[in-house]
């Protein structure tokens, strides 16, 4: 979502000179900048930079703080597009759109209450835009608000039931909760509307494992792993495998167990 194309933007580019004007297209110019902050996020600041010099306006400070987030500068990126969202001309739901960004930039900077902070504001500017009902869901979980978490999927599932992500986030929430019942529930609906949902196995996974079917646990996050292996889902099943099995052994947590 971060670095998105938006080329509803594209009508508030204001370009500096007639010269400039006939340099540059803006609209190939926003997608190209986008694109470089999406692939080498600090080439992108730099053509975003220039590109702002050279007239680029609110379409170049967005590529700026897209780039920002995507060098890892996540703080001074979500201030930047929150900023741009609060300043810009635009549609309501477009600068809901860009609020969700820099929440997805507080939330990568490890701050979840600023994160729900901006999507509350987003969500009153678009309040039926489900994509953020589910961001603010993420935010509420990582803060360890599990109850307003469910209540957010709830109203999502209420709206589009063949949301196959928001059954799976709601059923890592009822998991902390220790709602196991009602997570597994989820489960199986998410991978009936989507059978190769990886983040489903890997959560199943994790229900296996606190019931104490390690067996089951293992076939789900092998199946991550073989069905995505460079995947972020893959990486934490292998994690889970090495705790699980290094518990076993009576290894410390975290370790595999040796061959």
């Amino acid at each position: 979502m971060i670095v998105r194309i938006c080329f509803s933007l594209l009508v508030l580019v204001s370009l500096g000179s007639a010269v400039s004007a006939q340099q540059i297209d803006p609209r190939r110019e926003y997608a190209v900048c986008m694109a470089d902050a999406r692939s080498n996020p600090k080439e992108g600041f730099d053509h975003a930079t220039q590109w702002l010099g050279l007239g680029g306006g609110d379409a170049a400070r967005h590529c700026q703080g897209a780039a920002l987030i995507g060098m890892g500068q996540h703080e001074e990126g979500a201030r930047r597009l929150e900023g741009l969202a609060q300043e810009m001309r635009a549609d309501s739901g477009f600068r809901a759109e860009l609020l969700a960004q820099a929440a997805q930039g507080w939330m990568l900077a490890g701050k979840p209450d600023k994160a729900e902070a901006t999507l509350n504001a987003a969500i009153k500017l678009d309040p039926e835009d489900l994509e953020l009902h589910i961001d603010r869901a993420g935010a509420l979980a990582q803060r360890g608000d599990f109850e307003g978490a469910v209540q957010d999927l709830n109203f999502v599932l209420s709206r589009d039931p063949m949301k196959s992500d928001a059954y799976v986030f709601r059923a890592s929430a009822y998991r902390q909760l220790g709602k196991t019942a009602q997570a597994s529930a989820d489960l199986v609906t998410a991978l009936q509307i989507n059978p190769t949902h990886l983040e489903a196995f890997l959560e199943r996974g994790m229900l296996n494992r606190l019931a104490g079917n390690t067996a089951a646990a293992r076939r789900d996050w092998l199946t991550v792993i073989e069905k995505a292996p460079k995947s972020p889902a893959a990486a934490a099943a292998s994690q889970n495998l090495e705790q699980m099995d290094g518990n076993a052994t009576g290894q410390p947590k975290g370790k595999a167990k040796s061959k």
